[in-house]
């Protein structure tokens, strides 16, 4: 299944509206210059400021050296495409050595010296070999890098609805090919894993997403722009999925 209906009428199928906050800081975040491509930027600050201890100078070093080549192959590529691929790439590679440092140390890492965000879950879909490490804050440059955690919505794996969201043309693509049925694993920061099943997906405009607001159930929302295959950033319809945490 790709849509459950490509109506706005979809977004109100079930759990009501995710809340009036979310819509509210969407609009002011466009209002502000969003970036294209980005849905909710959370309710408060629209960075995160890092929790993590001081990054060791080797680490500091591998990671300039790491983001220099990430450019380089950019540039040597050419074009925007290129070099948003690159970001996508190397930032999951930080990001996982940050995660097993976080892991490590019982606090939040960051990823690069100058970050100002952390990673705060492990999202998996074994059936479509997808690894990924989800950064705190849904804005314009955390999702250059990972998938972004809205903040103010459930954190990850507790009752409640999480929601995460991605770009269509990197870490979310692999969204288009879910369904329901389908397996999906988050590992929060303390260890704890639960294990989710995709129950719908659908088409929404951005004003109108509404996402379940069940605070009983389990819930994980992922979100991006729609269509996949668009040429333009600025596309007002949103493709949700939703799943549902396995008891």
């Amino acid at each position: 299944m790709r849509t459950a209906t490509g109506s706005t009428g979809a977004a109100t199928e079930r759990g009501g509206p995710f809340g009036r906050a979310a819509v509210d800081a969407l609009a002011q975040a466009e209002a502000q210059g969003a970036a294209p491509g980005t849905e909710f930027r959370g309710f408060g600050p629209a960075e995160s400021s890092p929790l993590g201890r001081p990054a060791h100078t080797s680490r500091s070093r591998w990671a300039l050296a790491l983001a220099l080549a990430c450019v380089l192959v950019a540039l040597w590529h050419g074009g925007q495409s290129a070099h948003v691929h690159a970001k996508a790439a190397l930032g999951q590679a930080l990001l996982m050595r940050a995660w097993d440092e976080s892991r490590s140390a019982g606090t939040a890492v960051k990823p690069w010296p100058w970050a100002d965000t952390y990673p705060v879950a492990r999202l998996r879909a074994p059936g479509h070999d997808v690894d990924l490490l989800v950064l705190a804050g849904a804005n314009g440059r955390t999702l250059a890098w990972g998938p972004g955690y809205l903040e103010g919505s459930a954190a990850p794996g507790t009752p409640g609805t999480a929601v995460v969201t991605g770009h269509r043309d990197t870490h979310f693509a692999f969204l288009r090919d879910l369904a329901p049925g389908d397996a999906l694993v988050v590992e929060a920061a303390d260890g704890r894993t639960r294990r989710y099943r995709v129950e719908r997906a659908f088409v929404a405009h951005r004003a109108a997403l509404a996402l379940p607001a069940d605070e009983r159930a389990t819930t994980l929302a992922l979100v991006t722009c729609y269509p996949f295959d668009a040429i333009d950033p600025g596309t007002p319809l949103r493709y949700a999925v939703v799943a549902r945490a396995e008891r």
